[in-house]
């Protein structure tokens, strides 16, 4: 089979070349080209998939297979995307596409500047009537929507389609099913034992967890002295090159009303970039990640934090090759075991669990509301004007960096989100839209189930629920705040305090027999009747201020 390719400028023909390795559609390069002939295989390639080492890359004939990238509007504005977000996506992917050319790889790229599709759907669509491929390879994407699209596309066009694993998570979720079983509760714990051992990570033998010990959270919980962080290193920050030049302007421009800043892109975008990240995560960070990592602190935004989740997300890290590193800098370089443990848990572990559970309940744990939470989010989610100085710090970080560390989200905007009862599907689209690191098969886990309870315990054993109390302990973002932690009633009532208070009574029934809620329910029954009426009126104006 021969391919032709013409290419197209400005409505001239400029050029005729047989079994040409590279085909571009879009504005962006200037240059057009049309295929006349029927291709062997359409590889997909998505924005979250910027692999070099991926299955899709295994068997590929370059005279008679293409691949296919495409920018689409449905991906910025499904949510009210973060320009950070849309950009840092943007400019892998067109990162990505380079080395593919510089490889010889066949390629068709729709760029964004055309506005010819408004889905992936839509632009799949037109390449398979256009092309007419035997099959279309695809790796299983992150995201449950954008997979039934694609393989509801594919059956339209009466195409076969071919589903790759993603090599760049440590089990599958067929792995995962069968590992759950028939449990009754699928617990995070177990599932990072057994990856643990298989893996033979941080092992002393086949059994034995290195140091005696399989976790060491209890050690990774530690606030800041009064004299706070001390020397912090330096974040890393890229010129932007001619790719993200044009990226950033083209998101200004077709999206200057999304939330959050773009004056530069703060977030890597290559594979050397990436690495050099990690680098100065473990290098500069990893030994004081572990004791702080639970710590928050007025203007720092990023701490000891590794910074890494864009680019593990987007597939320019790979988990285990980050895994492996950190247990060296532990074997080798004598860094903390408590703080590698509690990093490498955080990947395989975590990062593990969630997709495992992501799509065993996809798609209908995006409607589930165990606690019949019904407020709407508030509009200083998107501002951050908020007398509230811990929920001001958070969301306003957020808006400028797309980015907040993980007791930020957990413990601040996702705490005054349970606690205010907000629709949790609301919730899960602003964190969705918000940070940089968002794909759904992480995000609606960590946001439905284990920030929102929603889901009635597939995830947590309890809901993570606290006084303003906590935020007192682990930041000192109280110390300057009008808001008193202490109290849950009058001019000075930390609103978290209020509404945790409020929160127990109002689902004092449905905790009950939960051991892990016992001590708080016995504090709430010391409470007088006068006391929690109150309370509940605090709560309700907390919930009228606009």
């Amino acid at each position: 089979m021969t391919s032709l390719l013409i290419g197209v400028r400005n409505g001239k023909v400029v050029g005729l070349k047989l079994n040409i390795a590279l085909s571009v559609v879009g504005a962006a390069n200037q240059l057009k080209t049309v295929r006349i002939f029927n291709m062997r295989r359409l590889y997909l390639i998505l924005g979250d998939q910027l692999d070099r080492d991926s299955l899709i890359f295994n068997d590929v004939d370059k005279k008679n297979d293409c691949f296919w990238m495409a920018e689409v509007n449905q991906e910025s504005t499904h949510v009210w995307s973060h320009k950070q977000r849309i950009a840092l996506f943007l400019s892998g992917m067109r990162h990505f596409s380079e080395e593919l050319r510089e490889k010889g790889l066949p390629l068709q790229y729709h760029f964004l500047e055309d506005q010819q599709f408004s889905d992936l759907a839509e632009a799949l669509a037109h390449t398979i009537t256009t092309e007419q491929p035997e099959e279309v390879w695809f790796v299983r994407p992150g995201d449950y929507r954008v997979f039934e699209s694609l393989v509801n596309t594919c059956k339209q066009c009466d195409v076969p389609l071919k589903q790759l694993n993603d090599q760049h998570f440590l089990s599958t979720p067929q792995d995962f099913m069968q590992w759950a079983g028939d449990k009754k509760q699928l617990r995070l714990e177990y599932w990072y034992r057994e990856l643990r051992k298989k893996y033979q990570i941080l092992m002393e033998d086949d059994k034995t967890p290195l140091g005696g010990k399989w976790n060491y959270d209890e050690s990774n919980r530690k606030s800041f002295k009064k004299e706070g962080p001390q020397d912090l290193p330096k974040t890393l920050s890229w010129p932007a090159d001619k790719i993200t030049q044009t990226v950033i302007a083209l998101v200004n421009e077709k999206f200057p009303d999304h939330p959050g800043t773009l004056a530069e892109l703060h977030w890597p975008v290559t594979q050397v970039q990436a690495q050099q990240a990690l680098s100065r995560f473990f290098e500069n960070c990893l030994e004081n990640f572990g004791d702080y990592q639970d710590a928050m602190w007025m203007d720092e935004p990023f701490l000891n934090h590794s910074l890494i989740s864009t680019a593990m997300n987007m597939k320019l890290l790979h988990p285990l090759q980050v895994i492996q590193t950190a247990e060296l800098y532990h074997r080798e370089k004598g860094a903390p075991l408590a703080a590698v443990e509690g990093f490498i848990r955080q990947i395989l572990g975590w990062r593990e669990y969630v997709r495992g559970l992501y799509w065993m309940h996809m798609p209908g744990w995006l409607d589930m509301n165990a606690l019949e939470a019904k407020q709407n989010l508030p509009d200083f989610y998107w501002t951050g004007d908020t007398d509230m100085t811990c929920m001001s710090q958070s969301i306003k970080q957020t808006l400028t960096y797309g980015y907040a560390h993980h007791i930020q989200r957990l413990m601040v905007t996702g705490l005054f989100s349970l606690l205010y009862g907000i629709d949790p599907k609301q919730i899960h689209q602003w964190y969705l839209a918000v940070y940089v690191d968002a794909v759904e098969w992480v995000e609606l886990p960590n946001t439905l189930g284990m920030s929102q309870y929603a889901d009635n315990g597939i995830m947590a054993s309890k809901p993570y629920v606290a006084s303003g109390n906590y935020i007192n302990k682990m930041s000192n973002y109280c110390k300057n705040c009008r808001f008193k932690p202490s109290e849950a009633v009058g001019e000075n009532a930390c609103p978290f305090t209020t509404l945790f208070w409020d929160f127990l009574d109002t689902h004092a029934d449905t905790f009950k027999n939960n051991p892990r809620m016992g001590f708080m329910l016995k504090n709430l029954e010391r409470k007088s009747a006068t006391d929690i009426a109150d309370i509940k009126a605090q709560a309700i104006k907390i919930r009228s201020l606009p």
